[in-house]
């Protein structure tokens, strides 16, 4: 399975929303840790490792970028 570069996301801006409000909740001394625990669930739901190496590549290239 390639990793999928297209926006794919079925309406974006509400889980970006959601997202936003779910960061808002906790303090923001845990933000980074709600946030590695979100990609480690989602690393485990696609558990392709390969898929996985190429999002990492894409993230640490892009990291002062928009994504798309």
């Amino acid at each position: 399975m390639p990793l999928i570069h297209r926006p794919h996301i079925a309406d974006p801006d509400a889980f970006y929303e959601e997202l936003v409000a779910c960061l808002e909740e906790v303090p923001e001394d845990r933000t980074d840790k709600l946030l590695a625990k979100l990609v480690l669930i989602l690393a485990n739901h696609i558990g392709d490792r390969e898929v996985l190496s190429e999002a990492l590549i894409l993230a640490r290239a892009n990291t002062d970028q928009a994504l798309f």
